[in-house]
Order: structure tokens, then C-alpha cells, then sequence
């Protein structure tokens, strides 16, 4: 059975969420600070994180932080305030979707079930490279390269580079992007894709790539670009 860590100081909510998780078919484990949670993610390696941002010792974000050192597993944001810096701020340090409260369980347990049926299909798909003069993906390990130097980036990351670089020059509109790797049934909309955009867009620019770009295409989305 898969793990999920459920990381919120509400008892109330952990228990809820635990419930669900166990109907899902899910082994939950519950950390009820940030401290706790980084110790059982090291322990356990839950196959998805479901991370509160307020929580007491060590706050959502820095955990997150923690957990992206090491490893690409999906998290889920949890935060009480539906401002759209905090949104923003935690896709940026790697979150693969957020959650406002109040939610309704059934709501969380439909972003997960997307969430692991995108990542079933990655695993039974036949993995692949690609190359475009100094750029190298692979997705056998999730690993980019430019001109033989390491792009550190998350798995939605790699995932967006890869569906545009697999198909340079066409134009994908938001919604395109969306569907094809949040899934139909994601609840996010089209600031998600330019937040992971821009996050991608800043980690490839620390190296020198003048034959390809990821091209604005305004009023419609984006586009791999190849001299």
C-alpha cells in the first residue's frame, strides 16, 4: 500500500484526512509539526506529502525546502490563507499543488488520485531522452543537463521541459499544459503553469543557450524555440 504523510498541528483535520487516506488504500502517517515532519519523511519516504504551511517549530515552506534536497515526491500544499503570494511561493519551492481551507476531503483525495494516476503513467511509460544541441533530458532519472552542467529541477519541471522540448515550435496554450500534466480533473488554474514557467524558465537562464528558448507565445501559451 502507498504512504502519504499528512503534516497539519489540527488534529482534527489530520484525523479526517487520515480517514479518507486509509479508504483510498493509502498507510497515512501523521506529523503534527514541521519538525516531526521532516524526521517521518526520512523515515518513511511516503510515496505523497500532504505539507500544512503554518505549523509550529518548522513552518510548510521550509519543510518542503527539506524535502526537495532529496527527492521529487508529489507535494500537496495546505494553507489557511488563500493569498496568492503564499500559492506562489510554495510552487516555486517545488509543491506540485496547493489546497485553501477550508477544503472538502473529497476535493484533496481527487488532486491525489490525479496526482498518482500522472505518476503510474510516467512509471509505465517507456522512459526516453532528448537532446537539443546543449540541452539533455533524461527522463530515466528525471536529470537535464546544459552543455554537461547539472539544472537542478523539480519533477513537474522536467516534466514541462520535456513536453516542450519533445515538441519544438509547437505552441501550447495553458489549458494544453494543464490537462497534459495536472490532469483533467486538477482544480488549478492558468498561474500554475506560468508560476512553473518562470521557476524553469530562471533555473535554465544560469546557463548560456542561445539556439532554443522557452518562447511567450501572448494571448495563447508557450513554445519550445529551436535554431
Amino acid at each position: 500500500m502507498p504512504t502519504i504523510l499528512i503534516a497539519d498541528d489540527n488534529r482534527q483535520i489530520t484525523s479526517i484526512l487520515e480517514e479518507y487516506a486509509k479508504k483510498e488504500g493509502f498507510t497515512p502517517k501523521i506529523a503534527l509539526d514541521g519538525s516531526e515532519a521532516i524526521e517521518l519523511f526520512q523515515k518513511v519516504q511516503p510515496d505523497i506529502v500532504l505539507l500544512d504551511v503554518m505549523m509550529p517549530k518548522t513552518d510548510g515552506f521550509e519543510v518542503c525546502r527539506e524535502i526537495r534536497k532529496t527527492s521529487n515526491v508529489p507535494v500537496i500544499m495546505i494553507t489557511a490563507r488563500g493569498e496568492d503570494f503564499e500559492k506562489i511561493m510554495g510552487l516555486d519551492i517545488g509543491a506540485d499543488d496547493y489546497i485553501v481551507k477550508p477544503f472538502s476531503p473529497g476535493e484533496v483525495m481527487a488532486r491525489i488520485r490525479a496526482i498518482m494516476r500522472r505518476i503510474s503513467r510516467t512509471d509505465d511509460s517507456k522512459r526516453q531522452v532528448c537532446s537539443f544541441d546543449n540541452l539533455y533530458i533524461n527522463l530515466d532519472d528525471y536529470s537535464v543537463t546544459v552543455s554537461g552542467q547539472n539544472v537542478s529541477l523539480t519533477k513537474k519541471e522536467v516534466e514541462l521541459l520535456w513536453t516542450l522540448a519533445t515538441n519544438k515550435n509547437k505552441v501550447f496554450s495553458r489549458d494544453n499544459l494543464l490537462s497534459s500534466l495536472w490532469g483533467y480533473d486538477y482544480f488549478g488554474d492558468s498561474r500554475t503553469v506560468d508560476s512553473h514557467i518562470k521557476r524553469l524558465r530562471a533555473k535554465l537562464d544560469e546557463f548560456d543557450h542561445n539556439s532554443w528558448e522557452i518562447k511567450t507565445i501572448w494571448g495563447v501559451g508557450y513554445k519550445f524555440e529551436g535554431k
